[in-house]
């Protein structure tokens, strides 16, 4: 089923979240991988919570706080990357209803990033299917 208007909201502010990472100079693939895993990625799954009202910049603020020592500059992901990466992790949640930690672990930032060339312009729903698909042939 096709996210509301709210989530297409949240998937947008995931996205520019992502995209913000890289003007705090952090390392794209940890970023990710740790933001993903977090108690605030956790807190935004949940159906309402403060984070989802408060836009990327104050939830950089909650990330930076809980992951600091975590979060490391290095390699950089493009802008447009970064964007899709996280909009597409969002878009995965509200699709399947997996949490951010389960998705990420299944589709970690490095696979995202590879799969972004091919993937980012397909529709997002068949990009997820897609890369679902890239999961099961890593794993076996």
């Amino acid at each position: 089923m096709m996210p509301d208007a709210l989530k297409i909201h949240l998937c947008d502010i995931q996205g520019r979240l992502f995209e913000l990472s890289l003007k705090m100079g952090f390392a794209s693939e940890t970023f990710i991988n740790v933001f993903m895993r977090s108690r605030c990625a956790e807190d935004y799954d949940m159906i309402h919570h403060k984070l989802q009202w408060m836009g990327e910049s104050y939830l950089m603020e909650e990330v930076i706080d809980e992951c600091t020592g975590k979060l490391v500059v290095g390699e950089q992901y493009s802008k447009e990357e970064m964007y899709w990466i996280g909009y597409a992790y969002r878009y995965w949640h509200f699709l399947t209803g997996e949490n951010s930690k389960a998705i990420s672990k299944q589709v970690p930032a490095k696979v995202m990033r590879n799969g972004y060339e091919g993937f980012h312009t397909e529709d997002i729903s068949l990009a997820i299917e897609d890369l679902k698909q890239v999961a099961k042939l890593g794993n076996r």
